[in-house]
């Protein structure tokens, strides 16, 4: 049996162990809340940050396809507040970065065997950061450059099954 004094000694080490156990806990609660702070203060300031979107092509002439091998992603090099670059960069489903073929300027790649063409990037950032709308002004986008193939689309038509 137990004498008194150590039935004490335990009580006191359990109220220790206790008094232990929550001092780690609420020093985990101030350092977490601490650090959201302090990343909510950083987020308000001016950064910069590279995002890829992936490309697509509208209005493209009569009777025509593009054809790549694979399809282009653009890197566009931003730089505006926290809050805007987190809302690109955690956004799930990025919106394509569409290119308008009426409104730009391709030229033929001199020289191809194919009709290839090419796009100039630095031309595009205007309308790109029209289109992606969210506070964030574009520094750059690269690739510099983005090759394409305009083919005849193919008339034949598959047989049609009864």
């Amino acid at each position: 049996m137990k004498d008194k004094d150590e039935m004490e000694s335990e009580k006191l080490a359990k109220k220790r162990r206790g008094l232990i156990d929550r001092n780690v806990v609420v020093f985990a609660f101030f350092l977490f809340l601490s650090f959201c702070l302090w990343y909510f203060n950083y987020l308000g300031k001016e950064m910069e940050a590279d995002i890829k979107f992936p490309v697509k092509y509208v209005n493209i002439p009569n009777g025509m396809e593009v054809s790549q091998t694979d399809p282009p992603r653009l890197s566009f090099s931003l730089r505006g507040s926290g809050y805007s670059v987190l809302k690109l960069k955690v956004s799930g489903n990025k919106p394509p970065a569409i290119i308008d073929l009426t409104k730009t300027i391709f030229k033929r790649v001199p020289k191809s065997k194919f009709p290839e063409y090419f796009i100039v990037t630095s031309g595009l950032t205007k309308t790109m950061t029209i289109q992606i709308r969210s506070g964030c002004e574009i520094n750059s986008i690269s690739p510099d450059t983005i090759f394409f193939t305009l083919k005849k689309v193919s008339s034949k038509q598959p047989p049609a099954e009864n």
